[in-house]
């Protein structure tokens, strides 16, 4: 099963054409590629990622909540 998550972006580099970003609040990184966005985002910004692509730009209220959402139901399942 795959899973596309949020994360935050923390840097841009080779280009704009990949990100250092942060899972959650935890030290889980993943580089995501840029190459599917038609415009780069901002350190800060959120995106959902999936086998190491960035699929689009989420807005922070909506990535808090995924994440929130994410969270509860790995609470539920242990």
């Amino acid at each position: 099963m795959c899973l596309a998550v949020p994360v935050k972006v923390l840097e841009l580099f080779a280009d704009n054409e990949m990100a250092r970003c942060r899972v959650g609040e935890g030290e889980t990184f993943v580089n995501a590629s840029l190459a599917l966005l038609e415009e780069a985002p901002k350190p800060g910004e959120y995106l959902i990622v999936h086998a190491g692509f960035a699929l689009r730009k989420l807005e922070p209220d909506d990535a808090e909540e995924t994440i929130h959402l994410l969270r509860s139901m790995l609470a539920a399942s242990v």
